[in-house]
This record gives C-alpha cells, sequence and structure tokens, in this order.
C-alpha cells in the first residue's frame, strides 16, 4: 500500500509568489502584470515542456495557450490589446476559453472612445492629425464593447479609460477635460468598475477627482514618463475617488516607452529598482487592505525589466496579513 510522505517538500518560487498572491487575492488585493504573452519568462512563470509540438518549442502554441498557466500564479491580467480594437463577442469567447474563471482582467477601453484627435501615426493612415468623431461616445461604448462582454462579466475586474496626453489644442484647461469627461462618465451603464488613466500630470486636481468621484469611478495611479511618481500619487488624498482602487506601474518618470524597450527586452530579468514605485504599489495595497478595499494592480515589464520580479519584491514587502 502506498502511502504518502508526512511532509511536502520546499516551495518552488514560482509556488511561493502563487500562494502569496491568491492570499492577497483573498482579501480582494489582486496583482497581475499588464499582458502575458512573454517568452522571457519561460523557467520563472511558464514551463517550456508544455509549448512543445513534435520535440520542437511552438510559439503558436505558447501564444493561443499560455494565460492559462499564467493564471496558476497570478489572479489578474492587463488587456492592453483591446486598447487598439473593439474585440468581437467571438474573440472574447476563445479567450475566455483558454483563462480560469478566477482570473481577472483589467482591460482597457479601445481608443477610439478615448482619443480626441488621432496620432500622426503612419498606422493611422487618413485618419492621423484629425478628430475623432467618436470621442466620448457613450453609446458606442455600450454596443460595440460592453455587449459582447455582458455573458463573462464576472471576469471583468475593471475597465480602464486611458487618455494619452492633451494639448492645448485639445483643452485650454484641466477644468474642461473634467466637465466632459463628468459629462460622459453619467452617461455609463451601472453594474462594472470603471477608472481612468491620464497622462496630464495637470489634470490631477480637483476638477478631475470631483468627475470620477460623483460616479464613483477609480483614479489609475500610474507609473509612466510625464506623470508623478507612484508613491507621490499615492499621497494625493483626493485621488481615492471611488471604493476601489486601480495602478497601473508603467514606466519610470522620465524614461520613454521606446527607451525601455531597448534597455528591457526580452523581459527575462529584473534590470534595475524602481524603490518609489514598489512603495506606491504597496502603499495602495496596504489602504485596500486596511479598508477591505478591492485593489488591482497592474505591473509592466518596462517598468524594471521584468514585472513578475517586480511583484515578487513588492508582495515580500507587504505585511503577511491586514490584521
Amino acid at each position: 500500500m502506498e502511502t504518502l510522505p508526512l511532509f511536502a517538500g520546499p516551495l518552488s518560487p514560482r509556488e511561493k509568489l502563487a500562494a502569496r498572491l491568491r492570499a492577497l487575492a483573498s482579501e480582494g488585493v489582486y496583482f497581475g502584470t499588464s499582458s502575458w504573452k512573454y517568452e522571457g519568462w519561460i523557467g520563472q512563470i511558464y514551463t517550456r515542456e508544455r509549448y512543445m509540438t513534435r520535440g520542437r518549442f511552438s510559439q503558436k502554441k505558447f501564444a493561443d495557450e499560455c494565460l492559462a498557466e499564467y493564471a496558476e500564479v497570478f489572479p489578474a491580467v492587463g488587456g492592453d490589446f483591446s486598447f487598439y480594437q473593439f474585440p468581437s463577442k467571438s474573440y472574447w469567447k476563445r479567450l475566455f476559453s483558454v483563462a480560469p474563471r478566477h482570473l481577472k482582467f483589467g482591460l482597457k477601453v479601445p481608443e477610439t472612445i478615448t482619443v480626441k484627435e488621432w496620432p500622426g501615426h503612419a498606422r493611422y493612415g487618413e485618419r492621423g492629425g484629425r478628430p475623432n468623431e467618436h470621442y466620448l461616445d457613450a453609446a458606442l461604448f455600450q454596443k460595440a464593447f460592453l455587449e459582447p462582454l455582458e455573458e463573462d462579466a464576472d471576469r471583468i475586474g475593471v475597465l480602464i479609460f486611458e487618455f494619452g496626453m492633451m494639448g492645448r489644442r485639445h483643452y485650454e484647461n484641466p477644468a474642461r477635460f473634467a466637465s466632459d469627461l463628468s459629462r460622459f462618465l453619467r452617461q455609463l451603464p451601472a453594474g462594472w468598475r470603471y477608472a481612468v488613466e491620464v497622462r496630464n500630470k495637470e489634470y490631477l486636481d480637483e476638477p478631475y477627482f470631483e468627475a470620477l468621484r460623483g460616479s464613483g469611478v477609480a483614479h489609475v495611479f500610474n507609473a509612466w514618463t510625464r506623470m508623478p511618481p507612484l508613491d507621490e500619487q499615492a499621497c494625493i488624498d483626493a485621488a481615492y475617488t471611488a471604493d476601489f482602487l486601480v495602478a497601473r506601474a508603467l514606466l519610470r518618470h522620465g524614461r520613454t516607452y521606446e527607451q525601455a524597450v531597448a534597455m528591457f527586452e526580452p523581459y527575462d530579468r529584473l534590470q534595475e529598482v524602481n524603490e518609489g514605485a514598489r512603495r506606491g504599489l504597496r502603499m495602495l495595497a496596504e489602504r485596500a487592505r486596511g479598508r477591505r478595499q478591492m485593489a488591482f494592480l497592474f505591473v509592466n515589464n518596462r517598468l524594471e525589466g521584468n514585472a513578475p520580479a517586480t511583484i515578487q519584491a513588492v508582495v515580500d514587502g507587504l505585511p503577511p496579513d491586514s490584521q
């Protein structure tokens, strides 16, 4: 008769991280990464053997299936992909068929709703430099984005409206932006958690925060090249505008996206420490735990070089429980 060992062997670093993140999620604090299809995480989060086909590593198999293994470690994931399109209902069905139901998604709302003037990048073609006729179009947002998601609404942790840098030609002052934003937010259907991320530091003032507060929408505490560092934002009392918290730790202050990509690809190891961002994430996590609020805290590879290692360092610095 076979007997089980009295004591299990030591946990691997991956298993320890997964256990810690599950414990925090049970308190309502969900850590995740900004995306998930990174081969640089093989051996850290992913197991190469799971994606072998005929004795060779299959990039397609990895891209199609790695979300399931990701969810063995992380309780939440950021979906940047939805910023560039309105995913179809069939797309959501395929995605959610891979992800276990416990995995919470923090999805970006398509830029069609949040860009006031189309950028001059080549990918925008003839639209570049022109006004966007669907800017803050609540009806389009509901029909093209929310309706295809309704059957899986329980999987969605938060929906994020990201507004890129605005110039004076877009808004003569922050109050005008806040007024338009407030009008838009009041039109949104109930039953979803909404959050707003801005890239203009001058918007971090009472008109903006009041616009969010009036609709129970969260400010996204974001580490980004032209925004105040995350720990500074976390100290703004007025920035807590909802009964849940959202953060996205993206870039070191003063560093561009392109610079971070050049420095950190293929994101297979931690390359530098951003203590301010780590401190800010801990501040937000502890605030949420102390108030019994939900928090969705997402970390990007381009912050320190390897998002899982950043998250590991952040949670290692948290008390074991909120008591």
